[in-house]
């Protein structure tokens, strides 16, 4: 489910992104912050066990975790990756994530 922030909120109010997205049930839950040619801004919430298949993007990606705990799989090497933490998902190599604990995410796509 992808949702525009810009329905709920003025680009120009303050957000707290922990609360841009929330948790439901067995899901993965994204909600766009900005989409613009150079890029897109994502906020992800995926309750535990969830994840997202092996997939490439022909785009360099940045994922910065919000809270909790996510496995990332980078061309077949497994990274844990904790709240306050980042990791770089490089274009065109495959990728897949994992919650390890429930946890959410922003995703920064540079084009």
């Amino acid at each position: 489910m992808v949702e525009n922030i810009t329905e709920i909120s003025n680009l120009t109010d303050v957000l707290k992104l922990k609360d841009v997205a929330a948790y439901h049930e067995h899901s993965v839950v994204s909600r766009e912050i900005i989409r613009k040619p150079a890029g897109t801004m994502t906020v992800f919430a995926f309750d535990q066990g969830e994840g997202l298949s092996e997939h490439t993007a022909p785009f360099d990606a940045v994922v910065f975790l919000l809270e909790g705990e996510a496995e990332i799989t980078i061309d077949k090497k497994p990274y844990s990756v904790k709240e306050g933490e980042m990791i770089i998902m490089p274009a065109n190599k495959p990728h897949a994530l994992k919650a390890m604990t429930k946890y959410k995410m922003l995703l920064v796509m540079i084009k």
